[in-house]
């Protein structure tokens, strides 16, 4: 926990990330399934997320209530494909919620303070922190593209790009392919720069540590799961 607004450290964050990638594993019940999604919004909506957080507990509430519904006693066949769609889409958000909170609340240099803190080779630590700056860049590309087009008319406005699909593959699509490989190589070469690959013991002004809330955050997730596990919740 930091000043400002509160945020978990960051490996707890990746606990969280865990807990939710074993609740995929393991195929929880759905009370533990509501339970853990709750859990996991609380802290992005403390990080001041609030509209993701809203997002996702929409997205997540819809999903739930479409698995939930009886295609035969609708006398609607075709709903049983949006319905194990739904069931998919909603065991998955879980791991979506962790991610996100995990990676826009957390800086390239607490992550590799984090994994060193946690012995993590270099082989991984890199290409881990290539990922972190990789998506931001590859949004802020898209968001240029896009001005770039609603200046000059093309596929303008939110349903533009379902109206003109040919338009977006050409000049949203192959754009930002093209440009990935380029940025993904920057990054590399800028994390290499920094010496992130040098042998020996690496210093940080980046502070982190792990405090009550850390440990109380990760104990409450871990509860659901072990109790379901244990035949508690069902």
């Amino acid at each position: 926990m930091r000043a400002g607004r509160p945020t978990l450290d960051p490996r707890t964050k990746l606990f969280l990330l865990l807990a939710a990638n074993l609740m995929l594993f393991f195929h929880v019940a759905l009370t533990t399934q509501i339970v853990m999604v709750v859990l996991f919004l609380i802290p992005l909506a403390a990080a001041g997320r609030w509209k993701t957080t809203l997002n996702f507990a929409i997205t997540y509430a819809v999903f739930t209530a479409l698995g939930l519904l009886d295609p035969d006693a609708l006398g609607l066949p075709w709903l049983h494909v949006v319905s194990a769609l739904a069931v998919g889409l909603a065991m998955m958000l879980p791991c979506f919620i962790t991610g996100a909170y995990a990676f826009t609340t957390t800086s390239a240099s607490e992550f590799i303070c984090s994994m060193r803190r946690m012995h993590a080779p270099e082989t991984v630590v890199i290409p881990c922190v290539v990922v972190i700056r990789f998506f931001p860049t590859i949004a802020e590309d898209y968001r240029q593209i896009r001005n770039a087009m609603a200046l000059r008319g093309i596929a303008a406005g939110g349903w533009g790009l379902l109206r003109h699909p040919a338009q977006s593959l050409e000049y949203i699509l192959i754009p930002l392919l093209m440009n990935a490989t380029t940025v993904a190589q920057d990054l590399s070469v800028a994390a290499l720069t920094k010496g992130l690959g040098r042998e020996g013991a690496h210093t940080s002004r980046t502070r982190i540590h792990m405090g009550a809330f850390d440990w109380l955050a990760m104990a409450a997730v871990s509860a659901p799961i072990i109790l379901d596990m244990a035949g508690v919740l069902r």
